[in-house]
């Protein structure tokens, strides 16, 4: 009997445990200093990490990011994104060496790198992702930069000067498990 609730037990954390979230929140700041202030934030963004593989996929709907300005949220979604014909922005990749059972309340970082596809244009990156646990939660954070050219967003030139040519990235999933 003890040995059936052993390989029970044993068995049942060999599978993977998968924590997500589905309020996460994701900021951009494309803002040149001391010009309008071009910053949105997300806070319905999906997140879900395996904690067993390191896989770590994110979803967010283009439509959800809101700004202080009504009208560049407006210009945001029509002009820039085109977030009818590109509704969401995912990233899909992987968390290097992640050891889910050494994760605690010290904040431990770790390379992650996968396919971020923004306005239906997917480019590899890499960057680093903050880990902490607590009370069974994964707090996930992780801060890195892209360019619009780079994913063929247009800006126009009489605008240009008045957006950051690298604009900052901020993530931060606070993860439970299924």
């Amino acid at each position: 009997m003890l040995v059936v609730v052993l390989s029970v037990f044993i068995g049942g954390s060999v599978f993977s445990q998968k924590m997500m979230t589905r309020s996460g929140e994701i900021k951009f700041d494309a803002s040149m200093p001391e010009l309008v202030e071009i910053a949105a934030t997300n806070t319905t963004a999906s997140c879900i990490l395996d904690e067993a593989t390191g896989d770590f996929v994110t979803l967010a709907l283009v439509k959800a990011f809101k700004f202080k300005s009504p009208l560049m949220e407006e210009h945001f979604n029509e002009n820039y994104m085109e977030s009818s014909k590109f509704p969401k922005s995912t990233f899909k990749g992987k968390i290097s060496n992640l050891d889910a059972s050494k994760l605690g309340a010290t904040k431990t970082s770790y390379d992650l790198e996968g396919d971020l596809t923004i306005h239906g244009v997917t480019k590899k990156i890499k960057t680093k992702i903050n880990l902490v646990q607590t009370g069974g939660k994964i707090i996930a954070t992780s801060n890195f930069s892209v360019k619009a050219k780079d994913y063929n967003i247009e800006i126009p030139s009489l605008v240009k000067e008045k957006f950051a040519e690298n604009i900052k990235v901020a993530l931060d999933f606070t993860l439970e498990g299924k």
